[in-house]
């Protein structure tokens, strides 16, 4: 069984396509043919299920195919740590995000002082937390900042920033004129609120079910910039991070009662190797976000 092999193999498993898996590996499509079924000689059993010109993934093949990803990550990180020892390569950090309003002044800071540090970043839609975790599974990605935990055993999440959460009601808003107010004392307002599935919206339930209220949601939005423009169109109030941007047409009000935070962490699966630049950035993000701790 050769390295080769596996490579073609996972390759063909990932399209069910031979003409197409040829195009990508830019090889002739008979001679990819001949070396998976070398492959399924050498395994003893069919990888795939052919019927006419279709072939299709079967058991065997979903079997083979998970430890020939194990394997070939493995030899992957294997070669990632060997370039990290001998510092013959530039170091990339590969980092997925929902957003990067948070994220983006601390990587113009790293890289003043990294200036040979490179980022490679992939921006997931919020609600997408299973995308992150198959990220980290499968090794895409080496960090996550992610708003809520991603739940999995076999990832590591370390908390990077806290921030308060307060109620944004347009200027012309009965509680325009308070500076302090409780989740109660919103009860009957009109709501514009995350989709379901978004992690801010979780967020914003346990709010309301510390005070014990149930909101009227008139609105749900994907983004932060949709939820802050319908607050200063007036059409209702919203849950947003405390932040010192002064708007004539929105006020932020402090809540007393529950106490509102959110907190943002960065994510990496303890599973795998993390790069050295990767180690370097999260022990950069303390300090910066904290740098009182220094």
């Amino acid at each position: 069984m050769e390295l080769l092999q596996l490579q073609y193999f996972r390759t063909v498993a990932r399209h069910e396509h031979m003409t197409r898996a040829a195009e990508e590996l830019r090889i002739a499509q008979p001679a990819l043919s001949k070396t998976i079924s070398r492959l399924e000689e050498d395994v003893g059993v069919p990888l795939f299920d052919r019927q006419n010109r279709q072939i299709r993934l079967n058991r065997f093949g979903r079997a083979f195919l998970q430890q020939v990803e194990i394997a070939l990550g493995a030899l992957d990180e294997g070669r990632r740590e060997l370039v990290d020892m001998l510092d013959t390569e530039q170091g990339t950090i590969r980092l997925a995000t929902p957003t990067l309003s948070r994220l983006s002044s601390s990587i113009s800071e790293f890289r003043k002082v990294n200036p040979e540090i490179l980022f490679r970043v992939v921006q997931i839609p919020p609600a997408a937390s299973n995308d992150m975790i198959s990220l980290l599974e499968r090794g895409d990605v080496d960090l996550c900042f992610i708003a809520a935990s991603l739940n999995q055993s076999w990832i590591r999440e370390q908390i990077v920033l806290k921030a308060e959460v307060n109620l944004a009601v347009p200027m012309t808003h009965r509680l325009a004129g308070r500076e302090n107010i409780t989740l109660a004392e919103a009860a009957n307002e009109a709501f514009i609120e995350y989709h379901t599935e978004h992690p801010f919206r979780h967020i914003n339930n346990a709010y309301c079910d510390a005070a014990g209220i149930t909101r009227n949601v008139i609105c749900e939005v994907d983004e932060p910039s949709a939820l802050w423009s319908l607050v200063q169109a007036g059409l209702g109030v919203a849950f947003v991070p405390h932040n010192t941007n002064e708007d004539p047409n929105v006020k932020l009000l402090s809540i007393e009662s529950p106490f509102c935070e959110r907190e943002f962490s960065i994510a990496w699966n303890e599973k795998r190797y993390l790069p050295r630049a990767a180690k370097q950035y999260l022990e950069f993000l303390g300090s910066y976000f904290h740098p009182e701790s220094k």
